[in-house]
C-alpha cells in the first residue's frame, strides 16, 4: 500500500521516461546526424510505386544490385526561357527534392549526370553513406558522378573516356583516325568496384552524358560505340572478366534512334539510316576552315534548313549549322563500320533493365497501376518498330515545355557464365504527372525523371 503523498507512474509514463533516457544516451554516444542537410519538407515529391518482378534462386545468385541513374539538371545550365512552366528553377527551391530522392531510393550504386555545385552535393552523399568518383569534360562546369555505398564497395580502378580524343581506326591523319563530326567535350566515367568482404566479386560501372544536339545522330552513335568498346576493354585489362558491367546515363537518344539499335543489337531501319546519313557532317570545331554563319545569314534565310525528312527546320536547337558534308578523308564511319565498332572486343550487346522490367510489369500488372511505355506513343504506321527492342522503355524520361523524350537508360552486360534478371523497377512518372513541364515543386527537382532498377546475376548462361 502506498504511503500518503507518494505517486506511482503509469506503465505508459514509465515507457515514455525510458524512451527519453534512451534518446539522451544515444545523443551522447552517437555523432550528430548529417541528415539535417536534407530538408524533408522542401524535398517531398510525388509518390512512385515499386514493381517487384521476379526472384532468383539465392543459392545460384552471384550478386544483387540496386542501381539509380539521374540527370540532375546542372544549375549552371538553367535559363528561365528554357523552362517557362517551371516553378523551382533556383537551386534552393529544387535541391532538396534532388537530395531526398537520392536518399530515399537507397540504391547501391548511383549514376548522376549534369552534376555541379559539388560543395553541396558531395556532403549530402557522404552523409548518407556514399563514396564517389567525379569527372568532367575539359573546361565544363558540370560532369558525371558515380556514387557507391562505402560499406558495400571499394573502388579498385577508374578511367575517364574522352570521346574527342578516342581513335576509331588506324590512320596517319588525326581527323580520319577519330572520325568525329563535332568536338563536344563529352566523356564517359568508368570505375571498377570490388565488393567488400569478397576477393572475386565486383562490378564495372560507367556513366555518360552523350552529345545533346538532336540532329547529330552520327556523333552520338560514335560516342556510344566508343564507350561500349572502352568499358569492355577496361574490364578485360583490369582482369575482371567475371564481373558484370553497368552502363547508365543520359544517352540523348530515344529508343527508335540508331544509337539505341546499335547498343542492343537490332538491325538499322531505313529511317535510322537516313538520320545517320543526314548527320555525317564535319563541324567547325573539327575543321576550322568551315564557314561560320552569322546573324546576317539568318536574316537572309540562309540558316533555314531541311531536316532528314525534307521538312523545313527553323529552330536553331534542331538545325545543323556551321558544318559541311563529310568528305572521305574525314574518316566518318559508315553504318557497317559503326556496327563493327559495336562488336569491338566481343559481340555482347547491352540489355536494358527498364525494357525488360516494364515489359514484365505490364504482363503481370495485378495492382492496376498505370504503366505507359515508349511503344504506347507510336502510332499504327510504326507497327514494324513495335517488335523491336525499346518499346517497353519509359514513356518519358525528360519532360519540359520544349523537349519531351525518352533519353535515359540503365544497361547491363552480363559476364559469360552468368545471366541477369530484373527483380524490380521504379515506375516512371506518367504524362499527367509531368505536365506542363519539369522541374516542378512536388514532382521532380530536375527536368529528367530518375530511374531505379534492381538486378541479380545468377550462375548459368543467357539465351
Amino acid at each position: 500500500m502506498l504511503s500518503k503523498g507518494t505517486y506511482q507512474l503509469t506503465p505508459e509514463q514509465l515507457a515514455k521516461q525510458e524512451e527519453r533516457r534512451r534518446k539522451k544516451q544515444l545523443a551522447v554516444q552517437s555523432p550528430p546526424q548529417k541528415l539535417s542537410l536534407i530538408n524533408e519538407e522542401k524535398g517531398r515529391t510525388i509518390p512512385r510505386s515499386w514493381f517487384r518482378l521476379q526472384e532468383t534462386d539465392s543459392a545460384s545468385t552471384e550478386q544483387r544490385i540496386k542501381i539509380m541513374t539521374w540527370n540532375l539538371l546542372a544549375q549552371c545550365l538553367v535559363r528561365r526561357e528554357l523552362f517557362p512552366n517551371s516553378d523551382c528553377l533556383k537551386a534552393p527551391q529544387r535541391e532538396h527534392m534532388i537530395y531526398l530522392e537520392i536518399a530515399t531510393r537507397n540504391a547501391d550504386i548511383i549514376c548522376l549526370q549534369e552534376v555541379d555545385r559539388l560543395e553541396k552535393v558531395i556532403p549530402v552523399l557522404e552523409s548518407i553513406g556514399y563514396a564517389h568518383t567525379y569527372a568532367a569534360g575539359p573546361k565544363k562546369l558540370h560532369g558525371s558522378l558515380i556514387a557507391y555505398k562505402k560499406d558495400a564497395y571499394e573502388k579498385v580502378a577508374e578511367r575517364v573516356v574522352y570521346y574527342d580524343e578516342e581513335d576509331i581506326r588506324q590512320s596517319d591523319h588525326e581527323r580520319a583516325r577519330r572520325g568525329a563530326s563535332f568536338r563536344t567535350k563529352n566523356i564517359g566515367n568508368v570505375v571498377a568496384l570490388k565488393s567488400t568482404g569478397s576477393q572475386n566479386k565486383g562490378v564495372v560501372v560507367a556513366t555518360t552524358h552523350l552529345f545533346w544536339h538532336p540532329r547529330y545522330t552520327y556523333e552520338r552513335a560514335r560516342q556510344a560505340g566508343i564507350l561500349r568498346r572502352e568499358v569492355i576493354g577496361f574490364q578485360k585489362a583490369e582482369g575482371h572478366n567475371e564481373w558484370p558491367c553497368i552502363i547508365a546515363g543520359d544517352f540523348n537518344a530515344p529508343p527508335d534512334d540508331a544509337t539505341y539499335a546499335l547498343l542492343v543489337g537490332d538491325p538499322i531501319l531505313p529511317s535510322q539510316e537516313d538520320r545517320l546519313s543526314f548527320s555525317r557532317v564535319v563541324h567547325a570545331t573539327i575543321d576550322p576552315s568551315t564557314p561560320i554563319k552569322t546573324s546576317a545569314d539568318d536574316d537572309e534565310g540562309a540558316s533555314v534548313q531541311t531536316n532528314e525528312e525534307g521538312e523545313a527546320e527553323t529552330d536553331p536547337d534542331r538545325m545543323i549549322t556551321n558544318a559541311r558534308k563529310a568528305d572521305p578523308e574525314d574518316g566518318l564511319l559508315s553504318t557497317a563500320e559503326l556496327a563493327d565498332l559495336y562488336s569491338a572486343h566481343d559481340s555482347r550487346r547491352l540489355k536494358s533493365l527498364y525494357e525488360e522490367g516494364l515489359r514484365l510489369a505490364k504482363a503481370q500488372n495485378s495492382s492496376g497501376a498505370k504503366i505507359r511505355t515508349f511503344g504506347d506513343r507510336l502510332d499504327s504506321r510504326e507497327a514494324e518498330w513495335r517488335n523491336r527492342h525499346g518499346s517497353h522503355e519509359p514513356e518519358w524520361t525528360s519532360f519540359t515545355h520544349y523537349w519531351r523524350a525518352t533519353l535515359d537508360y540503365i544497361f547491363v552486360i552480363d559476364p559469360p557464365d552468368q545471366v541477369s534478371r530484373v527483380c524490380g523497377v521504379l515506375n516512371p512518372l506518367q504524362t499527367e504527372d509531368l505536365e506542363p513541364g519539369l522541374p516542378r515543386l512536388g514532382i521532380s527537382g530536375s527536368d529528367h525523371v530518375s530511374l531505379v532498377a534492381e538486378v541479380a546475376w545468377s550462375k548459368g548462361s543467357g539465351s
